[in-house]
């Protein structure tokens, strides 16, 4: 037998070395910072990109949502497949097949082809990111569940507020002259480098009552969120179309065939993709309405605010970094914050941080409308860093508070259930961008009517704060738990 493998339902946290789960932690981390960070790093980089391959304003946004739109797509069938196969085996070949699309995308000499490699990139985060957080739960006990969830919470929110900034400093850097190609070639010694840890140090662990994996179900979950997830990546630019609010519905409608088919399964003692039973939880659906809620709100902020400070304010792309470092090193200044607090205060202390984040806000709404065209670099940026702060309060002990007393079994499960509604709540939020910054305004406006539409966007983000606030009272209100469900 396997060093690393019991026999029984799962590997046991407490005979796990101390080493060993120090080297799982960095190496399982390491790969949901390329995650976030190939999330978001394109961004900078498409200037160049279509500069140097020729690709068509579709192309682009392709190039983009291509990977999105696979990842949010596999999630959940990706934390299922860890449940049943072994957590470590898909985490190994999930970034062995990220690391490779990586080096594809690098190498693309032609739009189309980049299109390809990131759909393959998105599969491979799919299959590798839900082994993260369940190779957490079950590899730490409940007293050390806490930090190691609230540093996965900083990497997943670091990374996304960092990747813009990493991209455009590797564009404009053009090592070697390769241009925006190191954007996806870092991945490269990062991806090998956890392979080759991840294969001597990560601990297996399965759900060994699991069966044959539900392949209708995988397809029914996959075909409902695409139905939702592609009109609310790509209607947008086409000013919401029939046929996008036409697929929304039909996702609806797919989605709630796959919830009964699920039930019917487990009736019958299947192996379902979901396990439904995960939802008795309060703290579980309500960790997921949470999470769905601060991407959603995330999704609209980040994206209207770097208009605004480019086309509000007239900063160029390295000025407007200035504001995302901000951000960043607040959110880690948070989540270490966090880290320190939430075994003793709980829900009290995502709570603080989203009631941080709104009042900081709502003072940036008074600063946008007495200051105006007066904002320079250091007003514009300065309040990001208690934004960051609250933002960084609430991702950091999310992941704790919401699957803290999930059985270990089915870790996999409820960690492709969580990362779903994260992609989820990004996609609605971008596409809502169009409701809440363009509703009076037409893409590409700038000055002043620019400024006067960021700065009412702020409410609605205010908004989605103070619910977030009120609906984490239905959280554990400690993470010291164990699993019951």
């Amino acid at each position: 037998m396997s060093h690393d493998t019991l026999p029984g339902t799962d590997r046991s946290a407490n005979s796990t070395s101390g080493r060993t789960r120090t080297i799982t932690l960095a190496v399982v981390l390491i790969a949901e910072l390329m995650n976030a960070l190939d999330g978001s790093v394109v961004y900078t980089a498409l200037p160049s990109i279509q500069a140097d391959t020729g690709a068509s304003t579709a192309a682009l946004q392709w190039i983009h949502a291509a990977y999105a739109l696979t990842f949010a797509l596999g999630l959940i069938t990706g934390g299922r497949l860890g449940d049943l196969y072994g957590r470590k085996l898909i985490f190994i070949a999930g970034t062995a097949a990220f690391t490779l699309a990586s080096l594809l995308c690098g190498i693309a000499t032609d739009p189309a082809l980049l299109i390809c490699a990131r759909v393959l990139q998105g599969a491979a985060a799919a299959a590798m990111v839900p082994q993260v957080l369940a190779t957490l739960h079950v590899t730490f006990d409940m007293h050390s569940r806490a930090k190691a969830f609230g540093l996965y919470g900083t990497v997943m929110s670091l990374g996304s507020v960092a990747g813009p900034v990493l991209g455009g400093v590797l564009t404009q850097a053009d090592l070697f002259g390769l241009g925006w190609r190191p954007v996806f070639l870092v991945n490269l010694p990062i991806g090998i480098a956890a392979v080759v840890l991840g294969l001597r140090f990560i601990p297996e662990s399965r759900d060994r009552t699991g069966r044959r994996p539900d392949l209708l179900g995988m397809g029914l979950s996959a075909l409902g969120l695409l139905l939702i997830t592609l009109p609310l990546t790509v209607g947008g630019e086409q000013g919401w179309p029939a046929w996008a609010f036409a697929m929304m519905i039909g996702g609806v409608l797919v989605l709630a065939v796959f919830v009964a088919q699920q039930r019917l399964k487990t009736r019958k003692g299947g192996s379902p993709l979901i396990v439904l039973t995960l939802f008795r939880g309060r703290g579980f659906s309500t960790g997921l309405a949470t999470q769905l809620i601060f991407g959603l709100l995330s999704g609209v902020f980040f994206l209207s605010w770097t208009l605004f400070m480019q086309d509000g304010l007239g900063l160029n792309p390295g000025e407007a970094a200035v504001g995302f470092v901000a951000a960043s090193l607040g959110e880690m200044a948070g989540a270490w914050l966090a880290i320190s607090m939430v075994r003793r205060h709980g829900r009290a202390v995502p709570q603080t941080g989203a009631l941080l984040a709104a009042a900081t806000l709502a003072g940036y709404h008074h600063l946008i409308t007495t200051e105006g065209a007066g904002m320079g670099i250091v007003i514009t940026a300065a309040p990001m860093l208690a934004v960051g702060l609250g933002l960084g309060m609430v991702g950091a002990p999310l992941a704790d508070l919401t699957l803290g007393r999930v059985a270990h079994h089915h870790a996999g499960s409820a960690s492709g259930l969580f990362n779903t509604s994260t992609q989820l709540g990004i996609a609605l939020g971008t596409a809502l961008t169009t409701v809440v910054l363009f509703n009076q305004i037409q893409v590409g406006t700038r000055g002043p009517a620019m400024k006067t539409a960021f700065a009412g966007s702020l409410w609605y983000v205010i908004g989605a704060l103070a619910a977030m606030w009120a609906l984490m009272f239905l959280l554990p209100n400690r993470t010291t738990t164990t699993a019951t469900e």
